[in-house]
């Protein structure tokens, strides 16, 4: 075992899957929790901001598209969900030296919120940062999905054909566009690696293992 795999071993990892509705996010932190629990680790995952009844009811508030909430507001729910999830889910897990596994982190109030909704950036980061723990701020590894507009939208109609679209998903293309420019940039400025979702979701996994799990 290397000295990097024996670190990974002695301390809980945080790692984010994040990318646009349709990337396959949810898929790609499954396979990968089946990697670490196949390591003998043990892992917890959740879809934010969904997880415990409580941010499960806020989810439903944030994401009811009858409601019409402000970018500011849904700052506010996101963020309050975050808190009771990263308590209550995340660091127990964390401190006994387990892999916290999510879709989506604060990046997307940045993607959706900010450069979708026109939330200011430094107000999203001001109030993340001071609310919530520098280890949720900063994961130790993520990788951001991406796919062209054309192929997220074919997947989104499969999808839709058993699903009601939420307030985001129901957006026109013109904020599902900023959105997509909005991830590119926070990949761009953060550092973050970005894996090519238009492959076959093995081929993802792949890819997704060799930015973070090869990087250990």
């Amino acid at each position: 075992m290397t000295a990097s795999a024996k670190k990974s071993q002695k301390s809980g990892l945080y790692i984010v899957i994040e990318g646009q509705d349709g990337t396959g996010k949810t898929t790609q932190v499954n396979l990968l929790a089946q990697y670490f629990a196949d390591q003998g680790r043990e892992v917890t995952t959740f879809d934010e901001p969904a997880g415990l009844p409580s941010t499960d009811a806020m989810r439903d508030i944030i994401k009811n598209k009858d409601l019409d909430l402000d970018g500011t507001t849904q700052l506010l729910l996101f963020t309050a969900a975050r808190n009771e999830l990263w308590k209550k889910k995340a660091e127990p897990v964390l401190a006994r030296g387990g892999v916290v596994l999510t879709s989506r982190n604060w990046w997307s109030t940045l993607a959706y919120q900010g450069y979708g909704q026109g939330v200011k950036l430094e107000k999203i980061k001001q109030i993340t940062r001071k609310l919530l723990p520098k280890h949720y701020v900063e994961p130790d590894k993520a990788v951001i999905l991406v796919l062209s507009e054309k192929e997220r939208i074919k997947r989104m109609q499969k999808r839709d054909q058993n699903s009601k679209k939420d307030t985001f998903e129901s957006k026109p293309s013109e904020f599902q566009m900023k959105v997509n420019q909005g991830y590119e940039t926070i990949a761009s400025e953060l550092k973050i690696p970005v894996v090519d979702a238009s492959a076959t979701i093995d081929e993802v996994h792949a890819n997704i293992c060799k930015n973070i799990i090869n990087m250990l």
